[in-house]
């Protein structure tokens, strides 16, 4: 009877941990979100693999548009906690395990929304809900996700602007 009872707590234990895996890693750290957060929301590093994540810190100066650049030692702090956070490192969050298994060898995507497993998820929903001034783009995840802030990405939270909950 032990043994089961034990199994069973077991199980549970593991079921838990995998639910809290679901989404991504949220961004905790306090220099990278306040930089990075500061013009945009600041992104999950598990968004992105580390060459993504140079690649883009690489070019701050032309950050889609706008001078992003930082003192050297914040660019090199930043550059750490991404590379120590990206994707492939977290293999064990859904999210960041299907991003790096969208991408081909030797692809380097220069932005989340341009990763295969972002165009597939948003593949559905028609592109004036995607462009209107409230979303922008699907580089806006806060505009219809309502839990990005934990790192939950499910389609069960979503809410898109003029048009409500998002469903298949």
């Amino acid at each position: 009877m032990k043994p089961l009872i034990l199994l069973a707590a077991l199980a549970s234990v593991v079921l838990a941990a995998s639910y809290d895996k679901k989404g991504v890693a949220v961004a905790t750290d306090k220099l990278y979100v306040k930089e990075c957060g500061s013009c945009h929301f600041a992104y999950q590093p598990g968004l992105l693999p580390s060459n993504s994540w140079q690649k883009m810190m690489s070019n701050l100066e032309n950050h889609f548009g706008s001078d992003a650049s930082l003192a050297k030692e914040d660019f090199d702090y930043i550059s750490k906690y991404l590379n120590k956070n990206s994707a492939e490192k977290f293999m064990n969050y859904k999210r960041s395990s299907r991003v790096v298994n969208s991408l081909r060898e030797g692809e380097i995507p220069d932005s989340i929304s341009k990763t295969p497993y972002m165009i597939e998820k948003h593949k559905d929903i028609r592109e004036n809900l995607i462009t209107q001034e409230e979303v922008k783009g699907i580089f806006n995840c806060t505009a219809c996700h309502t839990t990005v802030q934990k790192g939950i990405y499910s389609e069960r939270d979503i809410m898109i602007p003029n048009y409500g909950r998002w469903e298949d």
